[in-house]
């Protein structure tokens, strides 16, 4: 290996392997009550209590397009950092994946760009890819996981009907 090593928070979903930069995880709960929040969009959990404070949690499951775990199905929840807040401290959220594997050593000359196929959440989310030992590992964005940045990304798109609006008109008008 050459140039600058990188260091990965391994990560498992799906059978699919994905890494987190360790400069942005604070740390691994492990399995944890996850409280469902009502109305919220599908890509977040719930959110989880940590070190007394209540922390939003996104399914990188749902995220990636698949089926949300099932409950009592074994997940981990990773505290990870965002960009600091008005206050000056960072930003925490969770994020709920199938299982963690420990920290890769990657050298970063050898990540490569993701293919041009990708669909729009994937190059938003996906970094780069490394072939590691047990397979490809995946090298997610972190920020891009937040989830204010997921609630304008994932967001629906308002339906767009050609040559009429569908609006109620407003009162007095003719």
């Amino acid at each position: 290996m050459t140039g600058a090593e990188l260091m990965l928070c391994a990560v498992e979903v799906a059978g699919q392997r994905f890494g987190l930069d360790t400069r942005k995880v604070r740390e691994v709960i492990g399995d944890c009550p996850i409280q469902r929040v009502p109305l919220s969009p599908p890509y977040i959990a719930g959110v989880v209590t940590y070190r007394g404070e209540v922390l939003t949690t996104v399914s990188l499951r749902v995220v990636l397009g698949m089926e949300p775990a099932k409950k009592g199905s074994e997940s981990c929840v990773l505290v990870l950092d965002g960009d600091l807040n008005w206050e000056g401290s960072a930003e925490q959220f969770g994020l709920q994946v199938d299982g963690v594997g420990g920290v890769v050593p990657v050298a970063e000359d050898l990540l490569r760009a993701n293919p041009p196929a990708l669909s729009e959440v994937y190059r938003a989310i996906c970094l780069a890819a490394y072939r590691a030992q047990g397979g490809l590992l995946v090298q997610l964005d972190s920020e891009e996981l937040k989830p204010v940045r997921l609630a304008k990304r994932l967001a629906p798109r308002p339906l767009v009907t050609s040559g009429t609006n569908n609006l109620p008109k407003e009162r007095g008008a003719a």
